[in-house]
């Protein structure tokens, strides 16, 4: 199975693989775009991979991931600026590419309301900068973070404070508390100018106003911000005291009234038949405007329809982004080199003569797995058009034949790790090939232990990737536990070269603090494959304790079993994340790595009480069967759990809830069989309090 693979063609294993493939890889790139500053690959290559994604999820929704891309947004804040947490989550968006892409955007929106006729909308010009959230307290800016992971940002109050676009009291009459969204960017004159005083002096030149705005706002010394000609447009809202208008339209000239710079080509549309129109318009002057842009976005005017439609994980069903096309280029690929991730994957990467592709200088992309080399028939030495759209590294669209160098031979994907050397096999029906060295293989082993740590997970401070790697070669730390084993290692840690007393005694203090931990937090740090931050999370606020989740996984092992029927049908789970989960535990030397490792924690924390805890069906597992009148199956799912109910497909014993709607069929026989309290679609309205 390939990637090219048409997703009508896909078998629903191919297509759960594949998933798994695209979260692992997207959640990589995110973490190199929103934290590092170092993208790694195209804006277009990455929406390729968003696409793709989106696909497999529309024809499979079963086997939609915690982990996917369509549920997270963005990477962890940097660990030099303090958290500051949105009240309101600062998602991201999706993308569309042509007229039918936007089409279907807003037939969805459509069909998810239950409405007809067109609507009304605001297209905006999608700058290219850094987003950020602004808090304002009576009128006045009190703090305001970077976008970061969605939920948290870098608290950057004092860089902003610096810029003369942002209004520090607002004018006239504000709410008591309201957060103001924007993008930092930077004019491409301002840009040109920064980088011309840079090289006068010797220091670091960016390579486009994207990476120069971000850097720039993202400075520890505010000085520094303060001398970087940086620019602000406000365009979106947070949370707020009181309601500021009813149409985003009149939002935006409520942020002109307060003092704001929003962009003078937003406009609005009666109907989302002028929004070709539009787009074609701002693709013709995209290169006269003062700023980058690469798309336009596209919002509906109505606030009421925007809360009704609400959001599908990281992204509102309110609005998208009509992404302009992308930017080519030719160079030479040098050589192909092979990296061995965690979880045993080995990637190609591609080593290119660096060419600058739209201001961009690049030298790396990657190439997906060996049906990608071989469908496009990349060698060594060959010429390849490289695709840009945006800031970041281009993707490799497909060779010039004609200045192929006469001995350049087609590339042999290896089978051996280039680490171990174990032997790399390709399971049936999966795209990427894998290290069988698992433990012994130093890239999995010291990957595993780094993720192990990370921020996310233990997040154990002054225990970072290079403190990992020379632990590691010591011989001290050769799995999980032994990281907490280090403590009793303070004074020949203390003695080694670079270390002393004083930062020996932190790391053990950093040890020992985390010895406790959140078992959302602990699950997500085994690293075991498929299982993100987001099914680490669902897992543990279904299972509720290590104790029980422990002994649910290891009786889920057996096929056909209730336990495992249970966690296949946690909506977000599925089959094959269940079957990952199954093998893991089925394997006696993961439990007794497991038991290891309890046996040095102080405490596996259950796992915490929904925030909607007061809600009557908080903690509840509901069912919903047949049609529904006065909502959506969709939207009456999303506000189930938005209420802290868990939702499932199918009825069992520990079913607490089904909610039947006309024409219901098995599940209503099922939950009578079983004794489970059924309700209709009013009385369920009235128990989650939906028509208060």
């Amino acid at each position: 199975m390939s990637g090219t693979t048409p997703v009508e063609a896909l078998t629903e294993i191919e297509a759960a693989e594949e998933l798994a493939r695209l979260a692992a890889e997207i959640a990589h790139h995110d973490e190199a775009y929103h934290r590092l500053d170092a993208p790694e690959i195209s804006d277009a290559e990455y929406d390729a991979l968003r696409r793709r994604n989106a696909a497999i999820e529309a024809r499979f929704p079963a086997l939609i991931r915690p982990d996917s891309p369509s549920q997270r947004v963005g990477a962890a804040p940097e660990s030099g600026f303090a958290k500051l947490r949105h009240r309101v989550p600062m998602l991201s968006l999706d993308n569309v590419f042509d007229a039918a892409d936007f089409q279907e955007f807003c037939d969805r929106a459509r069909r998810f309301l239950g409405l007809t006729g067109t609507l009304a909308l605001v297209a905006e010009p999608k700058i290219d900068g850094l987003s950020i959230n602004l808090t304002y307290e009576d009128g006045r800016f009190v703090r305001g973070a970077t976008r970061g992971d969605g939920q948290e940002g870098e608290d950057v109050t004092a860089n902003l404070r610096t810029l003369r676009s942002l209004p520090l009291r607002l004018k006239g009459k504000a709410p008591a508390l309201i957060e103001v969204r924007g993008e930092v960017f930077m004019t491409k004159a301002d840009f040109l100018a920064l980088n011309a005083t840079q090289a006068a002096a010797g220091a670091k030149v960016f390579a486009n106003p994207r990476n120069a705005a971000a850097g720039s706002l993202r400075q520890l010394d505010a000085k520094i911000t303060a001398s970087r000609p940086l620019s602000l447009f406000a365009y979106a809202q947070g949370e707020s005291s009181e309601p500021v208008a009813t149409t985003h339209w009149d939002y935006l000239g409520r942020l002109r009234d307060w003092g704001f710079t929003v962009n003078d080509r937003s406009r609005r549309l009666d109907s989302e038949t002028e929004a070709a129109a539009f787009q074609a318009e701002m693709a013709t002057d995209r290169a006269s405007l003062p700023y980058d842009i690469d798309g336009v976005v596209y919002k509906v005017d109505d606030l009421g329809l925007q809360r009704r439609l609400g959001f599908v994980g990281r992204a509102p069903r309110w609005a998208t982004a009509w992404k302009f096309p992308a930017e080519q280029a030719t160079t030479v690929l040098q050589a192909i080199r092979i990296q061995v991730g965690r979880t045993g994957a080995l990637t190609p990467v591609a080593e290119l003569a660096p060419v600058n592709v739209g201001g961009v200088l690049v030298t790396r992309a990657t190439l997906h797995n060996e049906d990608e080399i071989a469908r496009k028939d990349v060698r060594v030495g060959d010429t390849v058009i490289l695709q840009r759209a945006g800031d970041v590294i281009p993707q490799i669209v497909a060779v010039v034949p004609e200045r192929r160098p006469a001995d350049a031979q087609p590339f042999v994907f290896p089978d051996t790790c280039p680490v171990c050397h174990s032997h790399a096999v390709r399971p049936p029906g999966e795209v990427v090939r894998r290290c069988t060295g698992g433990l012994i293989c130093e890239a999995q082993l010291v990957e595993r232990l780094i993720h192990f740590v990370s921020r996310n997970a233990f997040d154990i401070e002054g225990l970072g990737e290079k403190t990992i790697q020379e632990f590691h070669a010591a011989g001290w730390i050769g799995s999980p536990a032994d990281i907490f084993r280090l403590p009793a290692r303070e004074a020949e840690i203390a003695a080694r070269e670079g270390w002393g007393k004083q930062s020996a005694a932190n790391l053990s203090r950093a040890i020992e603090t985390r010895r406790t931990i959140s078992l959302e937090r602990f699950i997500y740090a085994l690293g075991i494959r498929r299982i993100g931050e987001a099914n680490a999370r669902l897992l543990a606020r279904h299972y509720g304790s290590y104790a029980q989740w422990r002994e649910q996984m290891i009786r889920a092992t057996t096929v056909g079993s209730e336990e495992r029927s249970e966690l296949g049908s946690i909506l977000g789970i599925g089959p094959a994340i269940a079957e990952e989960l199954a093998d893991f535990f089925g394997e006696r030397r993961n439990r007794d790595l497991l038991d290891d490792l309890v046996g040095v924690l102080r405490e596996i924390q259950d796992a915490a009480r929904a925030e909607t805890a007061d809600s009557p069906v908080a903690g509840k597992t509901v069912v919903f069967t047949g049609t529904l009148e006065t909502m959506t199956r969709p939207e009456a799912k999303a506000r189930a759990e938005a209420l802290g109910a868990k939702v499932t497909d199918s009825v069992s014993k520990k079913t607490d809830l089904v909610v039947i709607g006309a024409d219901a069929g098995s599940k209503a026989k099922r939950a009578a069989e079983l004794g489970v309290r059924t309700v209709t679609e009013t009385e369920w309205r009235a128990l989650a309090g939906l028509d208060d």
